[in-house]
């Protein structure tokens, strides 16, 4: 029997209990951020001999150069051509979505002028180098290489790089394959701190990126951290969340199944269920109890769910809705009769799911909005990855001499109240005669 929490909010402990169970200490590792510093000061040194040696220790290779971690485009072609009819299906049908959402968010530049003849507006202009890390060996991430590369080749990034670690030579086809109908430029084979590294600091092969993006373990988090201000980074994500808001008419067996695909992907996963039915939390918790001996990550699901997983009675849904607020999640499906009069109640959530059909998998894969999303409570002021994170905004000013001197004036004026003389002197020559 899996021992997930239970709460009431009409109990007066609810607000304590729900802040205990929202806690998530992402600590920093300090042996973790030492070796990582140590890592990225070497690679930034040392260049390419550095970024060699650490990739024939930690991926167990012998490679003699730098070139040599690099794949061809012929490469990603071949790893296309392995898979099997479906899983190419898949992917392209997913990269295909996952584009035409895309394509509808570019932000376009404008301009305006006003009435003294001054043209003021906005110009938009896509990053130069965008560097794409992606988990290797035997994990597969092939999604996470269409979420990241699609938005950014959407928004006209000149150049992508994408480096994935290969211990012991293993290469991933999907992966691969992935990056080939993401039309991915270039693609080394490194990964962990070092690759990191190499990407913000550049070497005599692998050119310095603008910003880096993509998931990885807790030393290509600590790089991302360590690295950001060099260059820019997509988010360092926390634990994976959903929370569910059902009414009580869903198959339990969905929802149940629903609080198991994120409890699988790690120990300090989070997974919330709010009802106003008591008896529909029963059945969930019975099919929770059936279905987990099915599942090959059992053991990783029962932890999950029972250190950071809860089933709540709330009194209503309006009340839901104001707890999920609190709890701002990542995911959050509303799983209800009529759930388009109920989003507006949302203001917080990464990816909001209308209705009983859409669940949260979908939107890992395949339904198109990104799935790099906020986590950790950040949605209450983050959002999900998009084209705007690989694009850039420069303001356009341009004075007419009418301008200028009402402009001028003002200036001036703001400038001596800040006590910068020059700033209201070099307004001032634009209107004043000398």
């Amino acid at each position: 029997m899996i021992q997930i929490k239970r709460f009431n909010s009409i109990t007066p402990d609810f607000d304590s209990n729900l802040e205990k169970l929202l806690a998530f200490e992402n600590a920093q590792d300090n042996a973790v951020d030492s070796i990582v510093t140590t890592i990225l000061a070497d690679i930034r040194k040392r260049k390419d001999t550095a970024l060699i040696e650490y990739t024939n220790r930690f991926d167990r290779l012998s490679a003699t150069s730098a070139k040599d971690l690099e794949l061809t485009q012929n490469h990603l072609q071949q790893s296309l051509a392995a898979l099997s009819p479906a899983q190419r299906n898949a992917l392209e049908q997913a990269a295909q979505r996952i584009r035409s959402y895309h394509e509808k968010q570019p932000l376009n530049s404008w301009q305006y002028t006003d009435p003294d003849d001054t043209l003021l507006g906005q110009k938009v202009t896509p990053l130069d180098r965008v560097g794409l890390y992606v988990p290797g060996g035997k994990a597969s991430y092939p999604s996470s290489v269409l979420m990241n590369a699609i938005p950014a080749k959407v928004a006209d990034v000149k150049e992508l790089i994408m480096v994935v670690p290969t211990p012991a030579g293993e290469r991933n086809d999907m992966v691969l394959a992935a990056a080939a109908i993401s039309k991915v430029d270039r693609v080394f084979t490194i990964g962990g701190a070092q690759a990191i590294g190499a990407l913000a600091y550049g070497t005599e092969t692998i050119p310095q990126v603008d910003k880096i993006v993509g998931p990885g373990n807790a030393y290509v988090a600590a790089a991302k951290r360590q690295v950001f201000g060099i260059v820019g980074i997509d988010m360092v994500a926390g634990p994976s969340e959903i929370l569910v808001i059902c009414d009580g008419k869903t198959d339990p067996d969905w929802i149940a199944m629903d609080l198991f695909s994120q409890a699988e992907h790690d120990e300090l996963a989070q997974s919330i269920l709010l009802s106003p039915d008591a008896e529909f939390l029963d059945q969930v918790m019975h099919s929770i109890n059936r279905l987990i001996s099915e599942m090959p990550r059992k053991d990783v699901i029962r932890t999950a769910l029972e250190n950071r997983g809860a089933l709540i009675q709330v009194q209503d849904l309006e009340e839901a809705c104001a707890i999920a607020n609190r709890i701002a999640p990542e995911h959050l499906e509303l799983s209800v009769d009529q759930p388009e009069n109920w989003v507006n109640k949302i203001r917080h959530a990464g990816a909001i799911f209308l209705g009983r059909h859409a669940c949260e998998a979908l939107g890992d894969y395949c339904a198109g909005p990104n799935h790099v999303l906020p986590t950790s409570r950040t949605a209450r002021f983050s959002s999900p990855l998009g084209v705007y994170d690989f694009q850039k905004r420069s303001s356009l000013i341009q004075v007419s001499q009418q301008g200028a001197a009402k402009l001028g004036e003002i200036a001036s004026v703001l400038a001596y109240g800040e006590g910068l003389q020059a700033h209201a002197l070099s307004a001032e020559y634009r209107y004043k005669k000398q």
